[in-house]
């Protein structure tokens, strides 16, 4: 796909528009399951394929975030893989190379959003499935139980692109540092930004620097907030600060639900830490910032209608 395409394209599809011609989409599944944490450092993401299986929307396949859509061999859960490793397990799924690919969750379009953007980053489009599984169910649409039909595998691209979409630690850092330029800002709610929530993490708080527009606010009942009140929302938490923006959060997820939000309303300039605080808290010589309870409180008194 062009970069003018890119510029031009739907990253949303509706449920209605989905379910009115579901044969002509291929439909992937991208929750993870990921309990609350109970205590700080308490990380117990597993296999959404079992929530699937329970119910899903009929056609789709499962799409394992720490399986085969996730890096072998690192320490973190959810790092990207290469992009033929990423090519080579959407074929592995029986997606055509042709296919319009519609993705979606039952986690708050985020893992939906974390496999779109990895997608985008190698020139493969596809659609995130406006309020997931949640807004197909209270549609009354239909819904399948147990094992998909087998897929026959199809035929892997290779040598596909990197958009360079994501950032790693070093990138990080040199923000931090001042040595090169841009703005941190964290997808976490307002209280795990200011370090008085439980964490899942090795340390409470956020990047030191950063700002903060959590993935949970650009959503009302589930369905993404309007282009224009996403922009509204960005300028108010991101007023003066410098480009590029490089989105983080706990293990790069809800990150990509705000910058699917951001690419809506026509942001570029945007890029994802894929360790995000699942392998900067695990360093201690790397900065972080907590807020006092008073301000903690006062930012999550700001109205987000």
């Amino acid at each position: 796909m062009t970069e003018a395409a890119f510029r031009d394209e739907q990253v949303l599809i509706s449920a209605e528009e989905l379910a009115s011609d579901p044969g002509a989409h291929t439909v992937l599944h991208a929750t993870v399951t990921f309990p609350k944490p109970r205590f700080d450092g308490d990380y117990r993401p597993e296999s959404g394929y079992a929530t699937w299986r329970a119910a899903h929307i009929p056609g789709s396949v499962h799409a394992d975030l720490l399986g085969g859509f996730s890096a072998p061999g690192t320490e973190l859960h959810f790092s990207r893989p290469a992009p033929d490793d990423l090519a080579a397990a959407l074929a592995e799924l029986g997606v055509a190379p042709d296919a319009d690919l519609v993705i979606y969750d039952d986690g708050g379009m985020t893992w939906a959003s974390r496999l779109w953007w990895m997608l985008r980053n190698i020139g493969i489009s596809a659609r995130v499935l406006d309020g997931g599984f949640a807004r197909w169910t209270e549609l009354d649409l239909p819904v399948e139980t147990g094992d998909a039909a087998e897929r026959r595998a199809t035929t892997s691209r290779t040598g596909l692109p990197d958009r360079g979409l994501w950032r790693d630690r070093d990138d990080v850092l040199a923000v931090v540092s001042g040595d090169a330029p841009g703005t941190l800002v964290c997808a976490l709610d307002a209280e795990q930004f200011a370090g008085t929530a439980t964490t899942r993490y090795a340390r409470r708080g956020h990047i030191s620097g950063s700002r903060n527009l959590p993935a949970k606010s650009l959503l009302a009942d589930g369905i993404l907030r309007s282009t224009d009140r996403i922009a509204e929302m960005a300028e108010q938490a991101l007023a003066d600060t410098a480009r590029p923006l490089i989105l983080y959060c706990g293990g790069g997820v809800s990150a990509c639900l705000v910058a699917l939000a951001l690419v809506r309303t026509g942001h570029d300039d945007i890029a994802v830490y894929d360790g995000s605080l699942e392998e900067w808290t695990a360093d201690p010589a790397l900065p972080m910032r907590t807020l006092g309870e008073r301000e903690g409180r006062r930012m999550m008194r700001c109205p987000r209608s």
